[in-house]
């Protein structure tokens, strides 16, 4: 149906009264619009409330901002406001009372500027449980107490045991991750915006690390103080035709601590080998340019373009090449103060699009992506975990990249009943310091999809991708090369086959269902050691039953399985020994709504299970049995509530139940006594079972 624009309609109006010269007047001043979506006032909602969660758990206070027992806060909530002339404001935030929380704000005046500002706060957790004798966990300097170093963890009863059941103490490993942003925006004349933002994130806390001393080893606490602030500065040109943008955007990363120092808590091997030195994260900068454009060449003819400089720099001071002062005055001095490193970027893309008949659409992309290393090349002493230095010198490998990709595709829609998809892609790579040169991947792929029946959908995916490369060869620029029949998984010759089929159900009125299969396989044929072959297999199915206009039911389960084979060798020559992993996931769920009395009240539930195995196994001529199964399964029940007191109070309930158990043999039987020559955290797989009760009242205005 056409709709007359208004300047008809008044033009219309204005015949009409050159018509009609005895009509009256028409008084336009009580008009007004029904159908503006422009409201003004002031809108939102304000939720307060309280919460209780029944048990301890950093596993599942992750990404939820509930680590500890007890009561916390409910609080967060919504305001909108519409001025006169355009002028608005939004503020939004949620889970204020928590280690989440987020606040995030915007006002300005529509079509002319805007500003904003948010904050987002997320912990992290590590290692739930994790012992150390470490002291000054959190800080760049770790010591140990009295009775230390030992000569072995344990047992207890070994001679030069460490004193562990006296000094073992709870460390937490985790950091809070912050993010502060500021930004604004501009429209000028002449179909201009300008923008700019701001932004700092924020992490302090301690991440999982290591320090060795040759033969032995120990897990550490490693500190975590990181700020990065992104900048950037853009300007937009916006017409009926063309589109075009042109930023500035810089990424600084402060680290404050240049390194990790700690004491060895084993008998050192070599004199002086008391203390060890492990450098962190370097302060680094990384500037870039970019530009974007698009032209409407013709109705049917649209070309796009994306282009990016940069460059990234690291120019921090090198650490001593030992720690140990015994070993230091044999050891050459380095060739330089510091890296002066230097990488730059270059990305590029160009895309058309066309449609030259109805239900045909065409797309053309070239893609050029370039990472530059200028880093001085450099021979350096190597001292091995300050223990010992080798005779051979060590020159550091500036590793560069070059990817050009082609992609050409085309959707049809022209046949009644029929959507068909299908494309062509080229990828080559060329790289410096590997063992191949060049690598190219060729990929075919389609897609179709049918009404077979009136209230029946399939749709079926096929893809095949081949990759070769230039001659393999061997790692010459290191002193120990690999073995000359390996293949890395990301440069070996590779075969990628790939399929999918879905069906899609409409049952009358009230019912959707799905069922689905994919399979995909990865064949690495000329690899002799290395992977050789990885294969998954996955069924999926789901429904939505609207049961009535009260009561809407969905249920969804998928499960997938991986395999994956490899070869090695323990004698540097052909393969020995071939590794089999298997790995299995089972995931099933289902909600419910029902509005008890419309508009009044309404309670829903959601659930969900899942299974997860993976089993690894190794065969020798030893006829060795396999590793312990590792195993995950979480169940995760919600239910809620909402009641209308009246036109603007609701009351909410809640109640969430997680239990999530695992088995792992990599942490439960690994112990901080456990490995005689590995002081380890001897954290166990998470394991939690935790109630979260909730009510609150949300008052809407």
């Amino acid at each position: 149906m056409r709709i007359h624009s208004p300047l008809f309609l008044l033009a219309a109006l204005g015949v009409l009264g050159l018509t009609g010269p005895v009509a009256a007047q028409v008084d336009t001043s009580q008009w007004k619009c029904e159908k503006c979506p422009y409201k003004k006032g002031t809108t939102g909602h304000v939720d307060a409330g309280v919460g209780y969660t029944t048990d301890d758990s950093t596993t599942f206070g992750n990404y939820t901002g509930l680590p500890d027992q007890g009561l916390h806060l409910v609080l967060g909530g919504q305001v909108s406001h519409r001025g006169e002339g355009g002028y608005f404001a939004d503020l939004s935030a949620a889970d204020l009372g928590l280690d989440i929380r987020t606040i995030d704000g915007e006002a300005g005046r529509e079509g002319q500027y805007s500003m904003w500002l948010g904050y987002a706060q997320i912990p992290r957790y590590f290692a739930e449980g994790a012992q150390t004798p470490f002291l000054g966990n959190g800080s760049n300097l770790l010591t140990l107490p009295a009775g230390y170093p030992g000569a072995v963890t344990g047992p207890a009863t070994a001679p030069g045991a460490m004193p562990l059941a006296a000094t073992l103490q709870p460390v937490e490993i985790g950091y809070d991750a912050s993010r502060f942003e500021v930004g604004g925006k501009w429209v000028g004349q002449e179909h201009w915006t300008y923008r700019a933002s701001l932004r700092r994130d924020v992490r302090d806390g301690t991440r999982p690390g290591a320090g060795s001393f040759f033969s032995t080893a120990a897990q550490l606490a490693s500190p975590v103080d990181h700020t990065t602030d992104q900048f950037e500065v853009a300007a937009s040109y916006d017409t009926a035709r063309w589109q075009a943008t042109l930023a500035y955007q810089l990424s600084a990363f402060k680290n404050g601590n240049e390194a990790l120092n700690w004491a060895n808590p084993f008998n050192p091997v070599v004199p002086g080998a008391t203390q060890g030195q492990l450098a962190l994260a370097p302060d680094n900068q990384f500037h870039q340019i970019t530009g974007s454009a698009s032209y409407q060449i013709t109705p049917t003819l649209r070309a796009s373009t994306d282009i990016a400089w940069g460059q990234g720099r690291q120019d921090e001071s090198f650490l001593p090449a030992t720690a140990n002062a015994v070993l230091l005055p044999s050891v050459p001095a380095l060739p330089a103060a510091s890296l002066d490193g230097e990488v730059n970027t270059f990305n590029f893309n160009a895309k058309l699009t066309a449609t030259p008949v109805e239900g045909l659409r065409l797309n053309a992309l070239y893609a050029r992506d370039m990472r530059d290393n200028e880093t001085a090349v450099l021979a350096y002493p190597q001292v091995a975990t300050d223990i010992f230095l080798d005779t051979a010198l060590r020159s550091n490998t500036p590793y560069d990249l070059t990817q050009d990709r082609i992609s050409l595709n085309a959707d049809y829609r022209g046949l009644e009943g029929w959507k068909l998809n299908g494309g062509y892609d080229w990828d080559s790579r060329q790289r410096n310091y590997s063992e191949v040169v060049t690598t190219r991947e060729n990929t075919v792929w389609g897609r179709a999809t049918v009404q077979a029946l009136e209230p029946m959908s399939l749709t079926l995916d096929l893809a095949y991708g081949d990759r070769s490369h230039s001659t393999y060869g061997t790692s010459v620029w290191v002193s120990s090369p690999q073995n000359p029949l390996m293949r890395k998984v990301n440069l070996a010759a590779r075969e990628r086959t790939s399929a999918g089929l879905r069906a899609d159900w409409v049952i009358g009125d009230a019912v959707t269902l799905g069922l689905g299969a994919n399979w995909a396989n990865d064949d690495y044929d000329e690899t002799v050691i290395g992977l050789n072959e990885a294969e998954s297999r996955g069924v999926v199915g789901d429904i939505s039953v609207m049961v009535s206009d009260e009561t809407r039911f969905h249920a969804f389960a998928q499960g997938e399985q991986i395999e994956s084979r490899q070869t090695g060798s323990q004698s540097y020559g052909a393969p020995d020994w071939t590794g089999n992993v298997k790995d299995r996931m089972r995931v099933v769920g289902f909600g419910i709504k029902h509005a008890a009395v419309p508009d009044k009240f309404e309670v829903g539930a959601d659930l969900s299970f899942s299974r997860s195995t993976s089993d690894t196994s190794v065969q020798t001529v030893m006829a060795e049995p396999p590793f312990a199964r590792a195993e995950t399964s979480l169940d995760t029940v919600k239910l809620y509530a909402s009641y209308r007191l009246n036109e603007s109070l609701w009351l909410n309930g809640s109640y969430w139940f997680e239990q999530y158990e695992s088995s792992d043999w990599r942490l439960d039987t690994v112990q901080p006594g456990n490995v005689y020559n590995l002081l380890a955290f001897g954290n166990l797989a998470p394991q939690y079972r935790v109630n979260v009760f909730r009510v609150s009242v949300r008052y809407q205005f």
